[in-house]
């Protein structure tokens, strides 16, 4: 007992201390939101209209706000046989009472406050009635502002509220007639403000939508420099590779410097127009108009083969005498499958010898690599993305690519439509693979 009788005076000397301090800050805030107003009035006004919560633009607010305040002063005005009463003048300031309350207090206006200080303005204007009246357009606009800034869950009470206020004034006999308008007028405030606030939801949704969108394409991007760098990087190290070993062969054993040499100046050359092609890659990221050269097409299939058959690599090349049909799109995915397929054979298939071949039929253009196997299929796998890279790039362009033992040895097919399409080529695997199923092998 002697605890508490101690303690319980103790505690309300700092209740006090802290409602000071309280009271203190709150003068301290109003008086540095006066002078800020002092110093730069519409300046500060737009600002504390930024700063409100209830995320809409400041026109839509000022505007509302605006409409508001001139039902009220309209109505005022309208009761001028009633002056020198101040009902009217209460009433205007009931209706405009929350921006000052805000902007110099911080008071945060409450959308079921903001409808119980309408409904108290309306009951003083209706109190003194004239006719006609635009006293009840005053519940219109706060029904339309409630129901734009709360849910339905407190603006339909409110908007429910402000009718049954106008029924029974007009069963006193306080409003002029027209009381079915004035209750159609509130509901359809009441569901513009709703339209208002599904409409910002919507529109966020979108936004949404195309962030998701846009993170999208970035990662699609992304995955396509990473395929674009990965096949030249491959292509370049592959035919280099070719070119050391021949030289390195033609000292050990023939003593051929003049061989060795060539070879040596190849790899160079090689090396020098995969830099060029890695910066052209890599300007891919840049979003000013590039000044490299066009990407490959499928025309320069031949080149390609010929610089792997310059390096060492056995292979044939088989063309289709018409390639006018394939558009610059289909034609850079068979150049990147052919350059990323001939790569491979040189990896996993060393003295191998190679057949490529390009036709072009009706609907769609084909390419095929076939190279034997010396000594059989290789045992390991690589874990690289070269065949799931080759993949992507055909059903990006609704084709189809299959990879796998064939004949005796390896084939890469891949057939992608002439015409732009989002379905795959209607193919069946067995067209191409008569041996069974494709046994993929990542590069």
């Amino acid at each position: 007992m002697g605890v508490i009788g101690v303690s319980t005076p103790v505690r309300e000397p700092r209740r006090v201390a802290r409602a000071c301090r309280r009271l203190v800050d709150g003068a301290r805030r109003f008086g540095a939101r006066v002078a800020d107003f002092a110093r730069q009035p519409v300046a500060s006004f737009l600002r504390r209209v930024e700063e409100l919560p209830f995320d809409y633009p400041p026109s839509v607010i000022i505007a509302v706000d605006a409409a508001l305040l001139l039902v009220a002063v309209g109505s005022a005005i309208q009761r001028h046989n009633y002056f020198p009463s101040a009902l009217p003048i209460l009433a205007v300031l009931l209706t405009s009472a929350f921006g000052p309350m805000y902007a110099f207090l911080g008071a945060m206006p409450r959308p079921a406050t903001l409808g119980l200080f309408a409904m108290a303005a309306e009951a003083l204007f209706l109190v003194q009635p004239v006719s006609p009246d635009l006293a009840p357009f005053v519940l219109v606009a706060a029904a339309g502002e409630v129901s734009a800034i709360a849910g339905l869950r407190v603006s339909v009470p409110i908007a429910a509220a402000m009718m049954l206020e106008l029924v029974l004034f007009d069963m006193y006999g306080n409003l002029s007639q027209g009381l079915p308008s004035y209750l159609v007028s509130i509901a359809f405030g009441w569901m513009a403000g709703v339209l208002l606030q599904y409409q910002r939801r919507f529109l966020y949704q979108e936004r949404g939508y195309q962030d998701i969108r846009a993170t999208q394409a970035a990662d699609e991007e992304r995955r396509r420099i990473a395929r674009e760098v990965h096949d030249v990087i491959a292509h370049s190290l592959s035919v280099t590779l070719l070119h050391l070993t021949a030289a390195r062969h033609a000292l050990q054993t023939d003593r051929e410097v003049d061989e060795a040499v060539e070879s040596l100046t190849e790899a160079e050359q090689l090396g020098r127009q995969a830099m060029a092609d890695i910066r052209r890659t890599v300007g891919l990221l840049d979003a000013r108009p590039s000044k490299h050269a066009p990407e490959p097409g499928v025309e320069d299939i031949a080149s390609l083969v010929g610089d792997f058959a310059k390096a060492g690599l056995q292979v044939r090349y088989v063309c289709a005498k018409d390639l006018r049909a394939v558009s610059p799109a289909v034609g850079l995915a068979l150049y990147r499958i052919g350059q990323e397929s001939l790569a491979n054979v040189v990896k996993h298939a060393p003295g191998a010898a190679a057949f490529v071949q390009v036709a072009v039929d009706a609907s769609s253009a084909i390419l095929t690599v076939d190279n034997t196997v010396p000594g059989g299929l290789p045992a390991q796998r690589g874990a690289g993305m070269g065949v799931s890279g080759m993949v992507q790039r055909a059903e990006l362009l609704g084709g189809r690519m299959v990879a796998g033992p064939f004949d005796g040895g390896w084939s890469v097919r891949v057939a992608i439509p002439l015409a732009p399409t989002r379905a795959g080529f209607a193919c069946a695997p067995g067209n191409w693979m008569p041996h069974g199923g494709p046994a993929i092998r990542e590069a």
